[in-house]
């Protein structure tokens, strides 16, 4: 009991993860980043919309344009701002697809760090945590587990491809550069 008669009920203290999460009423931090469908074939793309409306919460109408890379396939480009983990919502509806390429990244905040995903059909997802200014973050633990598994220097070459996602980048490449002549969007502006 205090001095005013009152028994002071117990602070609850968080730890660990928990302690990361804002409490409830506190303002969430907004974040904004790229969705690039990099090929979809005709018909899905109404379905893509649909997933990505989903995520959002609203409806999406995307401007599709062709994508020479691969016959009868689209590719579109969405530039959005919505709450942190966006983009792990958008990955997350949008590998149920299996016909398409897409990649999704979020900017960091002063609260989170940037994300990039990456997707195929034959190599599934890709993700990595995005520096300050759009270089790719490999934890140390990750570096480790691919120094102690390497049984030579072109298994450990290949490991650490893995962990840049250099799979994903050579398998969509051929997607990105095949929409040259569009407007570049710059994943972090630097400046």
């Amino acid at each position: 009991m205090n001095h005013n008669g009152v028994i002071p009920r117990p602070v609850e203290v968080m730890q660990g993860k928990a302690a990361l999460q804002p409490e409830r009423g506190t303002a969430m931090t907004t974040t904004r980043g790229v969705l690039q469908i990099l090929s979809a074939p005709s018909p899905m793309c109404p379905h893509v919309e649909w997933a990505v409306g989903g995520a959002f919460g609203a409806p999406v109408s995307l401007d599709w344009k062709p994508q020479p890379a691969e016959r009868a396939s689209y590719r579109a480009e969405f530039t959005w701002s919505g709450p942190v983990g966006t983009a792990t919502r958008l990955a997350s509806a949008l590998k149920r697809w299996p016909r398409i390429r897409f990649e999704v990244t979020e900017h960091a905040t002063d609260a989170s760090e940037g994300e990039r995903y990456s997707y195929t059909p034959t190599l599934g997802v890709f993700h990595a945590t995005m520096g300050l200014h759009g270089d790719i973050v490999v934890p140390e633990d990750r570096i480790r587990h691919a120094m102690l598994g390497a049984r030579d220097e072109r298994s450990l070459r290949d490991a650490l491809d893995d962990l840049l996602g250099a799979p994903w980048d050579a398998e969509l490449d051929v997607f990105r550069h095949a929409a040259d002549g569009e407007p570049v969007r710059w994943i972090t502006a630097v400046g």
